[in-house]
């Protein structure tokens, strides 16, 4: 598929800073929800969506995407995206929205929305979901290319890791029991990933308790004939811009090549969530992999010769597709100078950068709460307080997109995907009392007319849906 659809579901963490403030953090989360559709940003949802997904949980905003609740954590999903510029443009402004309701709540000094995806005392896990549209002729149902796509999200994480302080000793129902968790292995001072201690499968269909490398749910969101939807769930979420389009966009390439044939089985790994978990932990950042073949490897060695296999077949693909090849050379490149050579495009090297420098200063032991704090403080996406912005100010973080495409994107949605049609929609909604059922796929205005699908993400949508609009009498035909 030359073209692509990508989308970012993010999870928040949420952190309450004040020991006297009186509402818990989902009734946190859930007045932040409301104070963006009390905005009027977007509509909120007049159905249930699922048994956990009652009226009101969530709903889809003007740009297209969707804010919710999940599990009581806040959850902003991206509309749909066609190039990793807008998606990035797109993730942020979700960040925006909702820095932007605390911010109007009052509650800045009070409590800080964390985007990252661990709580370092209990270590309870949260979710960043990544999303590739891919054609139905994709080999997904061949165990061999699932273990190669697992091979490459595994060692991925040398590049777009976003790091913690600590472990979480690894156990299959740690989801289930209540109460914080003792580490048993207080000898793991930095990892890179934070995702790798909770993801105990290599394949599985469910997203929550057994976490997979590689989810192999089958829900389109789309015409199920044409396409098929990659969600993934074991990567961690980015504060570089850099570290998203990387992440995104070379895995996009490996679906490439998957979808042509051209991956190699000499990729896969003897043991996948073994390889992560080693990998996330290694202290020397030398990586080493075993092959299912039984060759030793390291997951810097693994990337090239995947690099060097995109190069070969795919330079030239797309312009957006050679960026990427770029970008990905780079990093490679510069992953043995160093964390610092690694400043603003790879979030976990950054992050252990700025702890180490604190910790001299300070003179502070790894496991100091002190220390903790500002592992947190990295992920605050207020930016008078987070620490990762400070690299974006001294123009150490590579960036992609503009304030100003941003600012934007908290109230248009893209152009060139159906996210363009489901904006014109909801700001028609915000201005009408009439009833609606929306999804990702469609929508329904009134029980006695046919549901309006949009089965094609690449298709727009927007004229269509203007031209309903008129004949429902929700906008005034154009001259």
């Amino acid at each position: 598929m030359k073209k692509r659809i990508y989308g970012i579901e993010t999870e928040y963490g949420l952190l309450i800073r004040d020991s006297k403030f009186r509402l818990d953090p989902v009734e946190v989360a859930n007045r932040i929800k409301n104070h963006v559709f009390a905005n009027n940003q977007g509509v909120l949802d007049l159905h249930y969506r699922a048994n956990d997904e009652p009226p009101g949980n969530g709903g889809f905003l003007a740009n297209g995407g969707r804010l919710y609740l999940d599990m009581g954590h806040l959850e902003y999903a991206s509309p749909e995206c066609a190039t990793l510029i807008d998606l990035i443009t797109f993730d942020r402004a979700g960040d925006q929205l909702v820095q932007d309701a605390v911010d109007g709540l009052g509650w800045s000094e009070q409590i800080a929305i964390i985007k990252n995806n661990v709580d370092l005392e209990t270590n309870a896990t949260f979710g960043c979901h990544e999303n590739y549209l891919v054609s139905r002729s994709f080999p997904f149902d061949e165990r061999d290319n699932l273990k190669i796509l697992s091979a490459f999200l595994v060692t991925r994480q040398i590049f777009c890791g976003a790091g913690r302080i600590g472990a979480c000793a690894p156990h299959a129902f740690r989801d289930w029991e209540a109460g914080p968790v003792v580490e048993e292995e207080e000898n793991v001072r930095y990892q890179i990933s934070q995702r790798a201690d909770h993801i105990p499968n290599e394949f599985y269909r469910w997203v929550q308790y057994n976490r997979a490398i590689v989810n192999t749910r089958d829900e389109p969101l789309s015409d199920p004939n044409k396409y098929r939807r990659i969600h993934l769930l074991v990567g961690d979420s980015n504060m570089s811009e850099f570290a998203t389009a990387l992440k995104m966009g070379t895995t996009g390439l490996m679906l490439e090549l998957m979808e042509q044939g051209i991956a190699k089985r000499e990729w896969i790994l003897a043991e996948s969530v073994e390889a992560m978990r080693s990998i996330s932990r290694d202290p020397h950042f030398k990586w080493e992999v075993t092959l299912r073949d039984g060759r030793s490897t390291t997951a810097l060695e693994l990337q090239w010769d995947i690099l060097e296999t995109v190069k070969k077949h795919l330079r030239g693909f797309t312009a957006e597709a050679d960026w990427v090849m770029k970008c990905w050379e780079s990093v490679l490149s510069d992953i043995p100078k160093g964390p610092e050579a690694l400043l603003g495009r790879v979030d976990w090297a950054g992050k252990l950068w700025m702890l180490r420098e604190f910790q001299k200063e300070e003179n502070l032991r790894w496991d100091d709460p002190w220390l903790k704090s500002q592992d947190l403080e990295y992920h605050n996406i207020n930016k008078e307080r987070g620490l990762y912005w400070a690299l974006e100010e001294t123009g150490d973080a590579s960036r992609k997109t503009s304030d100003a495409a941003i600012e934007r994107a908290k109230t248009h949605p893209p152009i060139g995907t159906r996210a363009h049609g489901r904006g014109e929609l909801i700001r028609a909604l915000m201005q009408s009392h009439g009833g609606y059922l929306i999804d990702w796929i469609g929508f329904r205005l009134s029980k006695n007319e046919e549901p309006f699908l949009m089965l094609d993400p690449f298709t727009s949508y927007k004229k269509e849906i203007r031209a309903y609009l008129v004949t429902m009498g929700m906008i005034p035909r154009e001259d």
